[in-house]
């Protein structure tokens, strides 16, 4: 027998039992795909050996931990691209775990304990996810740019000792490539800042959701003065579990302040401690420490804001400092139940995760009929349910919608992404196009530095056939986020406005960009082939239609009133592409 150390990687289908006693072939034949398209081709590029399988499991050895590691997030991020694409496929999910160790080599097998702890690591994984031993994490922490969580040592059956155990952060979310706009962003003319994701001191996981909500609000309120220029939240979470170097960060985002600190959530007591810090110098110009009760969260928040604004813009109006404070809601497990439910929704979701979250925001909106954030949230739910073509009653889910405006108008609410979220969901699903349009214009006028209102404006301009009004909102949602997982839908948006302008060879190359950031993102995909079709790149156009039948076999030209285009010279010039391209109708 020989001996010899290596990287095992165990995997499995989660729910395999249940998916088979619904569908036997039906799900062999997804599986058999899966195999094929994605995770054997994956773990050859990665140098792995497929050891064996067991129908729905297979055990892969590789000669490096970085490899295997390396390997495991391709396949999540590939599987959940699929899932994303709305594809049957999406029932399947693999769990994964990973361990570096002394293994025995016997007649082209493994044996010992580096294959037993893979394989109980694996049994703890959740669905999508990949759990690793301390004996990987050391060797690929500073290798792979990636956040494991740090689940503490835990007692896996019939190993004696107990093993320290990391997932996956954000297993569930894929990777999107950064593409690099410019080599170097300058300084805005008037004081910008970001705001890094606060450290979690509470000792529990759970309490996660609380600390992200929280840095969502401030930056949120941030955005609401005039005299600032902030960064969003998207791209200041991709700093999210990374030791940073704040001159970095700064040169990264185009900033010249950098705001991080930690929460402290334990019974009803809240501890939020923040620090303002310079990234030209690095010099720390604040530091504070706010604590109270839960029923003071917002309180809190305002007062954290204010001596930031104070210390980085004294001479702004008290009377604007006054219209940025938020009412609190009159009960705080709304607040939680918000919390709980905005991690559900990070695209892309999946059908069951996007229950989740909307009846989170439903539950919010129970506890407290006046807390106008619910109603954002949960209308981005339902317009997710049509954007996927999820099952779903449509005249429901249209009512539910007119409920929340409704609701939101009596509210006369200025929060920017309870108007942008509902305004959004209005247009795309046709319900009230002229409320959305107010509404996104309203919450570009009251939080000035929000992102996300630019980027659903350009996106409203793009489907009411405009051009350079769209492309000028894309490029500033752009600048407020430059580190944007997501940018690849903003490109799609910016290929959109050069076709509305005629302009094929320029809307051919930022669908070009888009699908190297995501090559998953069904409209994108579909721009894309419209755009090449026009600019005379008819092979890329037959190139870029294999990739979206592919992930979308059921994908199909649609008249104008399904989609949220409006413009109906845009509608017949895209589906001409179309036809031009042979795609089905």
């Amino acid at each position: 027998m020989e001996r010899r150390l290596a990287a095992v990687l165990a995997a499995d289908v989660a729910g395999y039992s249940r998916l088979m006693g619904g569908d036997e072939e039906g799900t062999l034949t997804r599986l058999k795909a899966v195999r094929k398209d994605l995770v054997d081709p994956t773990i050859a590029a990665h140098r792995g050996r497929i050891v064996k399988t067991t129908g729905d499991g297979m055990l892969v050895e590789f000669a490096s931990a970085v490899d295997a590691v390396r390997c495991a997030i391709e396949v999540q991020d590939g599987m959940i691209g699929l899932s994303a694409a709305g594809l049957p496929d999406t029932q399947i999910e693999f769990r994964i775990g990973i361990h570096v160790g002394d293994i025995i080599f016997d007649d082209n097998d493994i044996f010992g304990d580096g294959v037993n702890i893979a394989a109980r690591l694996e049994g703890l994984a959740e669905p999508g996810g990949v759990c690793i031993s301390d004996d990987t994490y050391r060797q690929i922490r500073d290798r792979i740019d990636v956040a494991f969580d740090d689940k503490g040592e835990i007692a896996l059956k019939n190993i004696a000792r107990p093993v320290r155990v990391f997932a996956l952060a954000g297993a569930k979310l894929p990777s999107t490539k950064v593409i690099e706009l410019a080599p170097q962003l300058t300084l805005p003319d008037k004081p910008s800042i970001a705001v890094l994701p606060f450290q979690n001191m509470s000792g529990d996981p759970e309490q996660e959701f609380f600390a992200d909500g929280v840095v969502e609000d401030i930056i949120t309120a941030l955005s609401k003065f005039k005299a600032f220029f902030v960064i969003a939240r998207n791209s200041s979470f991709t700093y999210k579990g990374r030791a940073v170097d704040i001159k970095q960060v700064g040169r990264e985002l185009g900033v010249r302040y950098v705001l991080e600190g930690s929460v402290r959530k334990a019974g009803a007591r809240v501890r939020i401690t923040g620090q303002l810090v310079d990234a030209a110098t690095g010099a720390h110009l604040w530091a504070d420490r706010f604590e109270g009760t839960l029923d003071d969260i917002f309180l809190l928040q305002d007062e954290l804001t204010r001596h930031v604004v104070g210390a980085i813009e004294p001479e702004v109006d008290r009377a604007e400092i006054e219209r940025a404070r938020r009412k609190p809601p009159s009960n705080i497990d709304a607040v939680t139940e918000l919390y709980r439910g905005l991690p559900h929704i990070s695209w892309p979701t999946t059908p069951e995760n996007n229950d989740i979250a909307l009846q989170h925001f439903r539950n919010a909106m129970a506890l407290d009929p006046t807390f106008s954030q619910s109603y954002g949230a949960a209308a981005v739910c339902l317009m997710w349910r049509r954007a996927n073509y999820w099952p779903t009653d449509v005249s429901s889910d249209d009512a539910e919608l007119s409920r929340f405006a409704d609701c939101v108008k009596k509210l006369g609410t200025d929060d920017a992404p309870t108007l942008v979220g509902l305004g959004w969901a209005l247009f795309h699903n046709r319900v009230d196009c002229e409320a959305a349009i107010e509404m996104v214009e309203r919450a570009v006028r009251s939080n000035p530095s929000f992102g996300q209102a630019y980027n659903t404006r350009g996106w409203l301009r793009a489907c009411d056939g405009m051009s350079d009004a769209a492309i000028a909102d894309f490029e500033q949602a752009m600048r407020f986020s430059p580190r944007d997982p997501f940018t690849f839908a903003t490109m799609t948006g910016l290929a959109l406005g050069h076709f509305n302008a005629n302009r094929f060879a320029e809307a051919a190359d930022w669908a070009d960009k888009s699908i190297q950031a995501f090559p998953y993102f069904i409209p994108g995909l579909a721009t894309a082939v419209a755009c090449h079709v026009e600019a005379g790149r008819m092979e890329d156009a037959q190139k870029v239609k294999a990739q979206l039948l592919r992930i979308a076999p059921n994908w199909r030209l649609r008249p104008g009133g399904s989609t949220p285009i409006r413009s109906i010279d845009m509608i017949a010039k895209m589906r001409e592409a179309g036809r031009k391209a042979g795609m089905p109708e």
